[in-house]
């Protein structure tokens, strides 16, 4: 599961695994940079990552994200996966046990309270990324989820809808609540209600996605446009929206959150917010390295918060409402 001994060339990996990694960087157009990883230094820095997310997307650019910055610079990414509420603590502890000089947590695991105070009470540098809620004692990448989904929800207001369905995220995650809040207050401020039954619980999985949306849309009347926490669950809600024969977006308007590569797979493809999933990775292990070089050199350095820049992404997933013609009632003699 060790990236970087494949991308290095090293021995110690079977051929099983290898082979499949080779593939995931074949699929990703990932080329790592001999020529600059050499000018990075002779130290090396080993950073651990951690990773229990239900979204293939979401993982898949995070961790190009990981692997483009770790190829300009002289660091060995070792890459684990764990259960979120199993073992994480216990997988963490392996890590730091082994000696790497640092930990990335992304989501879910960066609101887990073990891990974060784990990390705390043993002073290894960590950056928690997309986090809702950020832990302020150890750094920490994330957007502005509250605004994404208040921007998101006032742009599908502004298109004529009045009665807007929402897919909430998994709940061990603070991102989910900010998203929520966010919606709601686009809502308030507009003047519209959100009915319990326009709420429908998701799990930032696709098929969490199917069940909500089936819920949403057998809701009587059903709202015009569902605008879901994540991607995946977007994804989900267009198909069931074409099973039950309805126009995506003539009859149902649909729009997400993340921008990861499914958005521009499915038909049509999503109106979603931007969460600029390779350049967090990024910033992360930018964050870690500088943490790390001061704590080699006996230098205290506090945790950095950064909060990055989203963007709305208008694609075909989302128009106007459709108007329909009022139903008349013929009187029978």
């Amino acid at each position: 599961m060790t990236v970087s001994r494949v991308v290095n060339g090293e021995q110690n990996v079977r051929e099983s695994t290898r082979e499949r990694v080779r593939e995931a960087i074949a699929s990703l157009n990932y080329v790592p940079n001999p020529a600059a990883r050499r000018l990075a230094g002779s130290e090396l820095i080993r950073i651990g990552v951690l990773y229990s997310n239900p979204s293939a997307g979401y993982l898949s650019e995070f961790l190009v994200g990981l692997l483009n910055k770790a190829s300009l610079m002289h660091i060995q990414l070792v890459v684990e996966k764990c259960e979120a509420g199993d073992h994480e603590e216990a997988a963490a502890r392996d890590l730091i046990t082994n000696g790497i000089d640092g930990l990335i947590l992304p989501p879910p695991l960066c609101d887990s309270a073990p891990l974060l105070s784990l990390v705390s009470d043993t002073a290894t540098p960590s950056v928690a990324v997309a986090s809702g809620a950020p832990d302020k004692r150890i750094n920490a990448v994330s957007i502005d989820d509250y605004r994404a989904a208040y921007d998101m929800t006032r742009h599908l207001v502004s298109l004529g809808h009045l009665r807007i369905g929402f897919i909430t995220g998994a709940p061990n995650q603070t991102a989910s609540e900010r998203r929520m809040a966010g919606f709601r207050a686009a809502m308030a401020e507009a003047g519209l209600g959100v009915p319990e039954e326009l709420v429908a619980k998701g799990m930032f999985n696709y098929r969490s996605g199917l069940d909500a949306a089936e819920v949403l849309l057998n809701v009587d009347p059903r709202p015009s446009a569902i605008f879901a926490s994540n991607d995946d669950m977007a994804a989900a809600t267009v198909a069931i929206a074409h099973r039950l024969h309805l126009d995506v977006p003539g009859d149902l308007t649909v729009a997400g959150f993340d921008d990861a590569a499914l958005a521009t797979t499915i038909w049509p493809e999503l109106t979603t917010v931007r969460q600029p999933i390779t350049d967090m990775a990024a910033t992360a292990v930018d964050i870690l390295v500088r943490q790390i070089r001061a704590r080699r050199a006996k230098e205290i350095i506090k945790p950095e918060q950064f909060v990055m820049d989203f963007a709305l992404i208008r694609r075909q997933s989302d128009a106007a409402p459709r108007l329909r013609p009022p139903v008349r009632i013929v009187s029978q003699s």
